[in-house]
């Protein structure tokens, strides 16, 4: 495998934590590097600093983002989307050059293999035993996290990177370690369940109030999630379900012993301002307005390295879309609504199908944005010349401007009504089959309001990790482990939270939760996977969601007629590179460097 490992490399953006009320991240960059500074405790603090802020690469750039959520049933391509990488994974026709694939494979094993320095030299460092293993477990967790997002994109990567399997390297490596496939796959999994398993007994058990410090619950999240994972794999072991359940289950039904809980209120769990929240167990932090300490240079123009772009590529076209008697309701960019990137835009399966009940279930209105309201960027006189012009076609600050509605019927009757501001229903809403509008339901997760400009990146942590979702492990471990029943409490729990309202009163909170119950009859994989939608929706987790479990083709066909016609069962797994495998020397002299690259990629 062709990786640098040179130190230097690895550590010119060396981020510290530093202490006080609210802990964060902040850089002091250093320019040379021996292996001596990992046998300092400043050096192995430095260290997994450097491969905290490292998981900026996986969590927010437009590659890691798009290879995340394109071409499911939940998300295809905006109208500003239809070239290059977007358009590729959209389609299914993805070369072994496609940008997007390089986010993972150029970033991720170089923190790799810083990790198994500080595994390597934390026993000679001198420092307390406790703070020795809390480090050595962090090292783990991330090492394992680096290691999964290889694995589900790729399916097996080699842990021999040089010198060895898990061992740390300092210098070019131009092997590739990967066959056997199933062989280096289990070997794969089982390197993470060991590195996890670590970290859930050595992490502290609760988090930092104001931090994402990984902690012991971060830990069970993941060790559930590769029990789950590997259950769907060719590595898979007859326990792995029940341990993936169990591990769940050692979380939730010790919330308070770990310091998480569910949010009464699901629309508070993603709130701008709510970042640190006892339901999120990691999130990648960053700092608001502080585009320097996010590695960002260039915030307008950055959209790959360490950017946290999330808040952008979900938009669609707000800006000028609505003009009433010649005045343009939204003509610029306000804060509060993003950059309209139109990256990615929802599949109709996901407003019409997984939310068809949007009145019982809360979590569409608190996932999508359906409603932009008169607003603008202007000051002082500015300001008030555009106020006056509004005024004059009947409109003012705040008033609605765009409305997208439940239902045609809602739009037809909002039409009739003789409503001034635009108004679309669901078969009026843009795709690449519809393109007469640019709107469509907008995700709201990432929205970020303090931002320094209106082309400005987000500042808010990236969440990786919340307890809802080991409700949905559990809910699924159970469910193929042959307990359908256990199954149904658990997903009953978050349909019944996402039933509530802070304005319902008491009676009505009860009907609602009672429409949102189900049997166990209702329970199977398909269930599962729309109500991971429902609570997950354009989290990062979709595509990785469906191709483990090998319902990406089927769902693919039968929901996004975009990827329809080109998805098959080798896009299970990305390819590989091509610059790698341009690089590989086989050991053996090989000259078919093929035979390194994932089936249907060559």
């Amino acid at each position: 495998m062709k990786i640098r490992y040179y130190i230097q490399a690895i550590l010119l953006s060396t981020i510290i934590m530093f202490g006080g009320c609210k802990k964060a991240l902040e850089e002091r960059p250093y320019t040379a590097f021996t292996t001596d500074y990992f046998k300092s405790p400043e050096g192995l603090q430095a260290a997994i600093n450097s491969v905290y802020a490292g998981m900026r690469y996986d969590y927010g750039p437009i590659g890691a983002v798009l290879l995340a959520n394109m071409g499911t049933d939940e998300w295809t391509f905006g109208d500003q989307g239809n070239s290059g990488q977007t358009l590729e994974l959209g389609t299914y026709q993805i070369p072994p050059t496609n940008g997007s694939i390089l986010t993972p494979w150029n970033r991720n094993y170089s923190n790799i293999n810083l990790c198994n320095a500080i595994l390597q030299f934390a026993p000679q460092v001198t420092m307390s035993d406790a703070a020795r293993n809390v480090i050595m477990a962090e090292a783990r967790y991330l090492r394992a996290h680096y290691y999964m997002l290889l694995v589900i994109q790729f399916g097996a990567v080699p842990l021999d990177l040089g010198s060895g399997d898990l061992v740390f390297t300092d210098v070019a490596y131009y092997g590739f370690n990967r066959i056997p496939f199933n062989d280096v796959l289990k070997k794969n999994y089982q390197a993470m369940i060991n590195d996890l398993t670590f970290a859930s007994q050595n992490l502290p058990v609760t988090r930092p109030t104001n931090a994402f410090k990984l902690s012991q619950s971060a830990a069970l999240h993941l060790l559930s999630k590769i029990y789950l994972y590997r259950g769907y794999s060719d590595a898979k072991e007859s326990s792995d379900f029940a341990n993936a359940y169990k591990t769940a289950m050692e979380l939730i039904n010790n919330k308070a012993k770990y310091g998480t809980d569910l949010l009464q209120d699901y629309s508070q769990v993603h709130k701008q301002g709510n970042d640190y929240n006892r339901e999120i167990l990691y999130s990648v932090e960053r700092l608001p307005l502080n585009n320097a300490n996010n590695e960002v240079a260039n915030p307008g123009s950055d959209f790959a390295d360490k950017v946290n772009l999330s808040n952008n590529l979900f938009n669609c076209n707000y800006q000028n879309a609505v003009t009433v008697g010649g005045v343009s309701l939204i003509d610029d960019r306000p804060l509060q609504y993003g950059r309209p990137l139109r990256q990615l835009a929802p599949t109709a399966n996901v407003f019409n199908r997984v939310f068809a009940d949007k009145g019982n279930d809360s979590r569409y209105d608190a996932t999508f944005r359906t409603m932009w309201r008169v607003a603008t960027l202007r000051t002082g006189a500015e300001l008030e010349t555009f106020k006056t012009r509004l005024a004059g076609v009947g409109f003012a600050i705040g008033d609605t401007a765009i409305y997208l509605a439940p239902s045609d019927a809602r739009a037809a009757q909002l039409k009739a009504l003789g409503k001034k501001y635009k108004v679309l229903g669901p078969s009026e809403y843009w795709s690449n089959q519809n393109k007469t509008n640019q709107l469509y339901p907008n995700l709201k997760k990432y929205d970020d309001s303090v931002r320094n400009n209106f082309q400005d990146v987000s500042g808010r942590p990236y969440i990786v990790a919340k307890l809802s979702e080991v409700y949905l492990i559990a809910a699924e471990a159970a469910l193929q482990d042959g307990r359908a029943g256990d199954a149904v409490p658990l997903i009953n729990t978050l349909r019944e939270r996402a039933a509530f309202r802070s304005w319902f009163s008491a009676g009505e909170l009860a009907t609602r939760k009672a429409a949102m119950t189900i049997t166990v009859a209702q329970v199977n994989l398909d269930f599962i996977l729309d109500e991971r939608t429902r609570e997950l929706c354009g989290e990062g987790l979709r595509w990785a969601d469906l191709a483990v479990r090998k319902k990406l083709v089927e769902r693919v066909k039968a929901y996004n007629p975009d990827g329809a016609p080109n998805v098959k069962d080798f896009h299970n797994l990305r390819p590989i590179p091509q610059s790698q495998i341009n690089s590989v020397v086989d050991p053996g002299g090989d000259s078919n460097r093929n035979k390194y690259q994932n089936p249907g990629y060559y």
